[in-house]
């Protein structure tokens, strides 16, 4: 089995020079972590969630120079092929490589969402994005009601934006 550490070192190797995003996954992996933690996840769905956590961003260099933006729709198309690349270097389970490429390719999309890991790295990078887009209060409600089902990510957005 691959370490998460393996994963993180890899993809500050692919981001190199911008710390801005660097940064930005290892929030979102910090976040999605503790969430499944606390959500009971097993030891596999605890792997993949970190995994796609680190690299749910990953296409974004490939859609800004392939398309000149950084949309999520762009993110999600040009995410998985990088990320399967760098699992399959480290040597991961084929379920899991499928799993994130998965969640990679389908995490700005919140419709459809078919596993907890899923529902987690939707609203561990929300409550990242939310920070960082400085979202006012009335737009984190509505992301609330609309995305956030875990107990645990409802408690972190509330004491996070008191909402």
């Amino acid at each position: 089995m691959i370490s998460i550490e393996q994963v993180i070192q890899k993809a500050v190797a692919y981001d190199k020079d911008d710390a801005r995003r660097i940064h930005h996954f290892l929030k979102v992996y910090a976040y999605a972590d503790t969430i499944g933690r606390l959500e009971g996840l097993s030891e596999d769905e605890q792997s993949i969630l970190q995994t796609a956590a680190v690299l749910h961003d990953i296409g974004i260099h490939k859609a800004e120079e392939k398309y000149g933006s950084s949309s999520g729709h762009f993110q999600e198309l040009e995410g998985p092929a990088p990320a399967r690349a760098i699992l399959e270097e480290l040597g991961a389970p084929a379920h899991l490589i499928d799993r994130v490429t998965f969640l990679i390719a389908h995490h700005h999309t919140y419709s459809g969402v078919d596993g907890v890991d899923y529902q987690i790295l939707l609203e561990a990078d929300f409550l990242v994005n939310a920070y960082e887009d400085h979202l006012k209060p009335e737009a984190i409600r509505t992301f609330k009601e609309k995305v956030f089902r875990t107990k645990a990510g409802l408690e972190l957005l509330k004491y996070t934006y008191g909402v």
